[in-house]
């Protein structure tokens, strides 16, 4: 039966609990709704669900950004383009920080109204990180729905074409890859390869670089997980290759992670779990202090094993000991 606890890991490695080392990055979770309802979504995200970011808290997120040294925006969903104060925190934050991130399905890019997006981007000097599980037709559509890859690939189309992925200057194109199952992702190095082999071979599509993400047993891939009884294997094999190396640069210890609702966060995974800061720090994004947060003891549970599992995982990319094919 699965036992291990991530806190006890840690004191080990650590000798106490897992403390922040500053913030670089506030990451900002836009809403729910997404016009996708992926398999391995950790926000269990989807076009029925109504959570999204009030104008309100997106301008108490400007004025962090403008107050604070912070040097980049993360901006993530859901898929964060459906938000109607999108553009309008793209285009405040990139006064306030060096860089702004967006994380798009790709798909959004051919709804109505979003046509513009790609030069939107370029003129706002935006990072892009895409989503695409697999560079084969059949495997991205069985995560995604029927037509999610041909649609993916129309839009890396018109990224490439706004000048993104190409080698442009200011122009990166990330794509990130998921298992399919419960498994941890193969070497991020290999992967990327053979995704730009297949890519511009077949499709006459080019990117900058990939990341491997291990699927996090959180939102509705856990959901999955439960249903066909591999839970407890695979938080097992996910503690089982657990690398202490990784707690040095884990995401969350130079992170701060902004709810829809404004309440503060470790880290993404731990807002879709309802995994608060710890108490005794501020806890919405009206009573941010730059100061306290940077030093703050991180909440941490099991699932937490993803992020550390082989070279690691989070949202800086992954290389993990256990291979998966695409």
């Amino acid at each position: 039966m699965y036992t291990a606890r991530f806190i006890d890991k840690v004191g080990s490695v650590t000798g106490g609990p897992l403390t922040a080392q500053g913030i670089q990055v506030l990451q900002v979770n836009l809403g729910y709704r997404c016009n996708m309802a992926c398999a391995h979504c950790h926000v269990s995200a989807s076009p029925s669900r109504s959570e999204r970011m009030s104008r309100e808290v997106v301008e108490a997120v400007v004025r962090v950004l403008a107050v604070n040294p912070i040097d980049t925006l993360d901006i993530t969903g859901g898929a964060p383009e459906m938000n109607p104060h999108f553009r309008m925190l793209i285009s405040s934050a990139k006064r306030e920080v060096k860089r702004v991130i967006v994380r798009t399905n790709l798909s959004i890019l051919l709804e109505k109204g979003n046509e513009d997006l790609p030069e939107f981007y370029r003129d706002h000097g935006v990072d892009l990180v895409a989503s695409l599980p697999c560079y084969l037709e059949e495997n991205v559509d069985a995560v995604r729905g029927i037509g999610a890859f041909g649609k993916s690939i129309s839009a890396l189309r018109m990224l490439n074409s706004a000048g993104f992925g190409n080698g442009s200057e200011g122009r990166s194109l990330t794509l990130v890859f998921n298992p399919r199952g419960a498994f941890l992702s193969p070497s991020q190095h290999a992967l990327e390869a053979d995704y730009k082999r297949a890519l511009k071979e077949h499709y006459d599509v080019t990117f900058n670089r990939l990341f491997a993400f291990t699927n996090m047993p959180v939102g509705r891939f856990r959901d999955t997980l439960v249903r066909n009884g591999n839970l407890e294997i695979y938080q097992e094999m996910l503690a089982s290759a657990f690398n202490p190396a990784t707690l040095e640069n884990i995401m969350c210890r130079s992170l701060v992670s902004v709810g829809w609702d404004g309440r503060l966060y470790d880290c993404d995974f731990n807002q879709a779990l309802g995994l608060g800061l710890d108490c005794s720090v501020p806890q919405h994004i009206r009573n941010f202090d730059h100061a306290v947060l940077s030093r703050r003891i991180i909440s941490v549970n099991d699932h937490c094993f993803g992020c550390t599992a082989g070279q690691g995982s989070s949202c800086a990319g992954a290389m993990a000991l256990k291979m998966a094919t695409c």
